[in-house]
């Protein structure tokens, strides 16, 4: 069975066509891209690297990445946000830029070793096992690859923040974006990582101020994170 969740899989697939508005629902992740772009290729340098960013959505990060002259991939099984960044992409004329529908452990079984780097960034809280999801991540990166995911805590502030502050009362995001259940510690990433055969190399919590509107890094993770990981080279 793949590892997706129809609801999930929907839910997105209904705002795909907002999906590049900046002031859409969307706009979060227009906000923070910059942030978490700076921060990924100032750790694995991505111009001329191969790099799959899975579960890519409209293609946000993907596209940026590629823009920086790196060699992207990006995967997703929601069809209709996956059919808007195709579009986007063939629009802005972006090139080193491919789209394809697979799921993460399809891709990593069909090509195994393949990738300098891999991308994975708010996708784990939305799947029923996050840990295959990192374990197929692992099995793409090169030895000495460079691996990126991030997602949200699973706490009391983090329900506070993450979805009552962002989706009901700041309304950021649509209602029902998360799900508090599937929300993931640190701790429980981990493990999953180390589980996987990778090494951790670094922790960055992402930040927002409601007044001013602006998201900054930090290393405060007790809501939203993001870890670096390297898979180490081979013996």
């Amino acid at each position: 069975m793949t590892n997706a969740d129809p609801l999930e899989l929907a839910k997105f697939s209904d705002l795909a066509h907002k999906w590049w508005d900046p002031e859409s629902e969307f706009r979060p992740l227009h906000q923070i891209n910059p942030l978490r772009l700076d921060w990924i290729d100032q750790l694995a340098a991505i111009k001329g690297k191969q790099v799959v960013d899975v579960g890519c959505g409209g293609g946000i990060l993907a596209e940026s990445m590629a823009r920086r002259g790196a060699h992207v991939l990006g995967v997703d099984l929601a069809d209709k946000p996956l059919k808007v960044a195709q579009l986007h992409a063939m629009e802005a004329g972006v090139a080193n830029l491919e789209y394809r529908s697979i799921a993460a452990e399809a891709l990593a079984d069909e090509q195994a070793g393949q990738f300098d780097v891999v991308t994975c960034m708010e996708m784990l809280e939305h799947v029923p096992d996050p840990a295959s999801v990192v374990r197929a991540c692992a099995k793409m990166a090169k030895p000495g690859g460079w691996l990126f995911f991030s997602t949200i805590n699973r706490n009391p502030k983090a329900y506070l923040f993450a979805i009552v502050g962002a989706e009901y009362m700041l309304k950021l995001l649509p209602k029902g974006t998360h799900e508090f259940a599937r929300f993931i510690r640190p701790a429980e990433l981990a493990r999953w990582v180390r589980e996987a055969g990778l090494d951790t190399v670094q922790y960055k919590g992402l930040e927002y101020n409601p007044i001013t509107r602006q998201y900054w890094l930090s290393g405060d993770t007790s809501v939203n994170y993001m870890v670096a990981c390297r898979k180490p080279l081979a013996a």
